[in-house]
């Protein structure tokens, strides 16, 4: 059971965080030149990390085994970084930007997973799109 509960936690957790860095960042830095440093830690981490858990010790024989996977990745975290730092210096309050963000990803998943992954679209999915779309009118009430 904790297998199946610990990485939720450190989403949550780790996306706490992310919010309070993305609405922390200073103002009259460029989005891109904070995010080099970001990823410069994240592959120091990522590195640490691979060789005190990782079960191989030969990098370049993990890196063999990449696929277009990792660059894309790569490239839609980008993204995800760059995009957060500009809506909250566009004004949006962590309090609805995350919630606003989460109801319309959960929406475009739903499509996502059965247009790409035979996934179901049952009347409970159905019933939650629309009270995402209810509870988006009412968290970004002013």
């Amino acid at each position: 059971m904790l297998n199946y509960i610990w990485p939720i936690g450190l989403v949550v957790l780790s996306n706490v965080i992310y919010q309070i860095c993305a609405k922390s960042m200073p103002e009259d830095i460029d989005p891109f030149a904070s995010l080099t440093v970001t990823y410069g830690v994240s592959a120091v981490v990522c590195l640490i990390l691979y060789f005190a858990f990782g079960k191989q010790t030969d990098l370049l024989r993990e890196y063999g085994k990449l696929n277009w996977v990792s660059f894309a990745f790569g490239l839609v975290l980008v993204g995800l970084e760059a995009g957060w730092i500009f809506a909250y210096k566009a004004g949006w309050k962590v309090s609805t930007a995350q919630v606003t963000q989460s109801a319309v990803l959960a929406v475009a998943l739903i499509l996502v997973g059965a247009l790409l992954f035979n996934e179901k679209i049952g009347w409970n999915k159905i019933a939650g799109v629309i009270i995402c779309m209810v509870g988006l009118v009412f968290i970004n009430l002013k």
